[in-house]
């Protein structure tokens, strides 16, 4: 039996389809770009007192310089970064008369919500430049949960009108990049788009150290800071 040669061709569009599909398949596995990664180490001053028991925090001063004891940085990654489509929102809760954590690092325009987990009122409030708020009185079942939205970089100290001892830092960084370092100082950013950056760590509230780095496509880089 003879078929017409028209009939033993497969159509166009499958044809098309075939020789598209080798692209195909390598656009869906080349990523975009490959995020690269920075870790390393940050030399820590020595603790102020004994260490906390239980890697309980608490914010201490001296000669008007504020740090967390036991000391840890903060690590972030500065540079142009997109807006997040939705601001996001963490939690900064007291609990045993302190903050958890004390020392809070996130990203301008982020929404912090203030739960109370005490059996007592607290009243947070914060005279920096960078925040000035006063959230008033409220129990520990109050709803909604008090809430304020930390749009202006800097470093936020907060206080608590009923009980004098309990202190917090919020620091507010212009990135999404940061992270805090253990209590040996070490520290991993991940999923950083490549580029030309300043990586910077800080230390207490008068000592931000800093250096200029470049990050390839699916780099890691190794940056200590002694």
């Amino acid at each position: 039996m003879n078929f017409p040669v028209s009939a033993l061709r497969a159509p166009r569009s499958y044809l098309g389809a075939c020789s598209a599909y080798p692209l195909l398949l390598l656009l869906l596995l080349t990523p975009a770009h490959a995020a690269a990664t920075i870790s390393g180490r940050v030399q820590l001053p020595a603790s102020r007192t004994a260490p906390v028991m239980n890697q309980r925090y608490e914010i201490v001063s001296k000669g008007g310089i504020l740090a967390t004891n036991p000391p840890l940085a903060v690590v972030y990654l500065e540079g142009d970064f997109p807006a997040p489509a939705t601001p996001a929102t963490v939690k900064l809760p007291q609990k045993d008369f302190a903050f958890l954590p004390a020392l809070l690092p996130i990203r301008a325009g982020t929404r912090v919500e203030f739960p109370n987990l005490d059996d007592t009122y607290h009243n947070i409030f914060s005279y920096s430049p960078a925040k000035r708020f006063d959230l008033g009185r409220y129990r520990p079942d109050e709803t909604p949960v008090p809430v304020q939205v930390f749009d202006t970089p800097g470093l936020v100290t907060l206080r608590c009108d009923i009980h004098e001892h309990m202190r917090g830092l919020v620091l507010v960084l212009p990135t999404p990049h940061f992270i805090l370092t253990d209590t040996g100082g070490r520290y991993e950013l991940t999923g950083l788009p490549p580029g030309r950056y300043t990586l910077k760590v800080w230390l207490d509230s008068r000592t931000t150290l800093s250096r200029p780095v470049e990050l390839a496509a699916d780099s890691a880089l190794i940056a200590d800071f002694p």
